[in-house]
């Protein structure tokens, strides 16, 4: 049975609107994923039958909202396979979760220590390690990718030794697509002594996540790239690290006793999570969740090859367009640049036609000068996309080229 991409659209109300009187062709993906109505119900029935706060309440309205809210928490670890509950952190996202961790390691760096991170960073994972390592005397070292936008495994490997204290790695690349090896990633640096952190947050969607099978230390992700609300995200970590890890934010909740003069810490997974929560995207994360893994999982990754594969093919055969990131292993993100005008002219264009795409440097402006481009057009694919759309993408294209010329 091929992948019902019809059903999946019926479910996005947005991707029935018009954009300058043109049908919606949201290829802006890798920036944040569009919701589906069981989600923007979620959200919805949370404000109109149990808004309350979490924890503590003496009323049913507080016990619903806990238990929707600590439900989601345990869909999350089921899905990426926590060993407990408690190791499920809720932040505002992949940035803050990496900034949690990065304020752990940086109470612990000193002068001769090392972070190694890769060339292909989004700005979250390379400039929280970059100022932490100045703040400390250590050095950052930074792992050089190829033209291709593939990570140079041997000087990865050369990379790492006993001074070696954390390495933090995309799992995919935002502004080029490249998929990873996290696995071996992951097992080298572990062989070298060193804590392992993954930004997962453009990973997340595009296969099962295994953080035990993984043996990392870190994961990080958003839910607004995997199909929820914007402004929640988690980090998990390994259960006998954050409970000890230094506590990121002080106030409620966070804290086991206070008085005058000093506080103790919660236990996990509070001790981590001060003041009142994002209750209700956590609970619509939750939702988010379910509603993926209740579709076809081969199916989806089949139709979403079937998608950058033809984008590729088209983009390979359009004059004066060149590609930039073509790695083996990539997800469906499609990067490339006109010799006939400057991205944010493409994207400008194409948004006049209907066509939703991103452009710049992606978040990843040191990328983009060791790829010796200004920035990116960035056309970036869903489970709700459609071959169509790939062939409307390059229609379009041509008649941006005419203007530009």
């Amino acid at each position: 049975m091929s992948f019902d991409v019809a059903a999946v659209r019926a479910q996005f109300p947005i991707l029935n609107r018009e954009v300058n009187g043109k049908p919606l062709v949201y290829l802006d993906n890798a920036a944040t994923t569009q919701k589906p109505q069981c989600v923007i119900d979620a959200l919805v029935d949370y404000y109109s039958t149990c808004n309350s706060n979490v924890h503590r309440g003496a009323h049913k309205l507080a016990d619903e909202a806990t238990r929707r809210y600590e439900g989601a928490r345990d869909i999350v670890a089921g899905f990426i396979n926590a060993s407990a509950r408690e190791e499920v952190i809720w932040t505002s996202g992949t940035t803050e979760s990496i900034n949690i961790i990065t304020h752990g390691i940086a109470q612990q760096l000193k002068a001769g220590d090392e972070v190694v991170v890769t060339e292909m960073e989004h700005h979250a994972n390379l400039v929280t390690w970059q100022q932490a390592c100045k703040q400390a005397g250590a050095a950052l070292k930074v792992i050089p990718i190829s033209d291709l936008g593939e990570l140079d495994l041997e000087s990865y490997k050369a990379a790492l030794n006993e001074k070696t204290r954390i390495v933090a790695f995309p799992h995919v690349s935002n502004a080029l697509g490249t998929l990873n090896p996290i696995a071996d990633l992951t097992r080298w640096a572990k062989d070298a002594g060193a804590l392992v952190a993954i930004d997962g947050a453009q990973g997340i969607a595009h296969g099962a996540i295994d953080v035990q099978a993984l043996g990392c230390d870190f994961y990080s992700f958003s839910a607004h790239k995997l199909f929820g609300p914007t402004g929640m995200g988690v980090l998990w970590g390994r259960k006998e690290l954050l409970a000890e890890w230094p506590v990121w934010k002080t106030g409620g909740e966070m804290i086991a006793t206070v008085t005058y003069q000093d506080a103790t810490w919660n236990e996990l997974p509070y001790r981590l999570e001060a003041g009142t929560p994002n209750i209700a995207d956590a609970i619509a994360m939750g939702v988010a969740i379910e509603w993926f893994q209740s579709l076809d999982q081969d199916g989806l990754k089949q139709h979403e090859a079937k998608l950058l594969a033809r984008a590729t093919e088209l983009a390979e055969d359009f004059e004066g367009l060149t590609i930039i990131g073509n790695a083996k292993d990539k997800v469906g993100v499609l990067s490339f640049v006109m010799d006939s005008g400057h991205p944010a002219d493409i994207g400008f264009l194409l948004d006049k036609q209907g066509i939703a795409i991103r452009t710049g440097h992606h978040c990843a402006e040191p990328l983009m000068g060791r790829l010796n481009v200004p920035g990116t057009a960035r056309a970036s694919f869903s489970i709700y996309n459609t071959l169509d759309e790939v062939e409307q993408l390059f229609t379009a294209l041509k008649k941006v080229r005419m203007m530009l010329e």
